[in-house]
């Protein structure tokens, strides 16, 4: 991929996903949070599943059992989780602790598809969870938040994996298309059995939901498909630290939410670990060459 248009998608894709937090907490004034994640990936699915119309689909039923598992983690699971934790801890904390996903990719490619890694990484890894610990006031109450925000990176490093290991059978926009639409009737079924469904109209409401369909949906997962599927996803994946960088400033500029020193301390220390896991070169044997071992 030419280097420019790598940077340019790159730095577009980090700064929708970051603001995505901010933006998304406005629209939690109008209505709770599986319901308007419900909403927007349903209607950014739809709208990118008749754009992807006449574009080449699976024809087997794995290949759409692939989907929907990517569309469970990647749009019901990532943004699920973040949304709901908002709901104890600030969209900024939301934002650090959900992309500690570059850290628990390691992790996951370490345990299950037995990559080897450098000490230095290793030292990242540990790095960048100290720094979840510091995020956190230095210390770990039973905040859910706090614990739905971790298990939301959970399920970025797991989609992030198998988005690498299936994506390049299945076309990108009809991945995304499909993922996020799959994703979205998931939601709806959390929102029925654990919400109130209900939406104040307003215009906070229709701001933060075509923000979100067209920017958050449409324009940041296709771009973050493409970019997983060119290049190794530990490399990708080291970029994520601009992400909470972008959702932390937006948290103070459009929400007003105070930064705490300990909140900078902390998301210095996470990206100084992402910086350390994905420095120089992924390990000799990185995920790609697990993949095909």
């Amino acid at each position: 991929m030419n280097p420019k248009v790598y940077a340019s998608l790159i730095f577009v894709t980090m700064l929708s996903m970051g603001l995505a937090f901010p933006v998304g907490r406005i629209g939690l004034d109008y209505a709770p949070p599986f319901l308007l994640m419900c909403i927007r990936f349903v209607v950014a699915g739809l709208l990118m599943a008749a754009f992807t119309a006449r574009r080449t689909k699976p024809k087997d039923v794995w290949s759409w059992l692939r989907i929907a598992l990517i569309g469970t983690l990647n749009s019901a699971g990532i943004m699920g989780c973040s949304y709901y934790s908002m709901r104890w801890i600030s969209s900024g904390e939301s934002a650090i602790l959900i992309f500690v996903n570059p850290l628990l990719v390691i992790l996951f490619g370490a345990l299950f598809l037995k990559a080897r890694y450098r000490v230095v990484q290793w030292v990242g890894v540990a790095l960048g969870f100290a720094g979840v610990f510091c995020t956190m006031g230095a210390h770990f109450s039973m905040n859910p938040g706090t614990l739905i925000s971790l298990l939301g990176a959970c399920c970025f490093a797991a989609s992030t994996l198998l988005i690498k290991r299936w994506g390049q059978e299945i076309d990108t926009w009809v991945l995304t298309a499909y993922q996020m639409l799959l994703g979205g009737i998931v939601l709806g079924l959390l929102s029925a059995l654990f919400e109130r469904p209900h939406i104040e109209l307003g215009g906070g409401f229709y701001f933060s939901l075509v923000w979100l369909v067209l920017v958050n949906s449409i324009l940041q997962f296709t771009g973050w498909s493409y970019l997983l599927k060119r290049g190794d996803p530990a490399k990708t994946n080291a970029f994520l630290f601009l992400a909470p960088f972008f959702g932390v400033i937006g948290g103070a500029v459009l929400l007003g939410e105070p930064l705490h020193a300990y909140v900078a301390v902390g998301g210095a220390m996470i990206c100084t670990g992402i910086f350390l896991v994905n420095w120089r070169s992924a390990a000799p044997r990185s995920i790609a060459t697990a993949e095909r071992a």
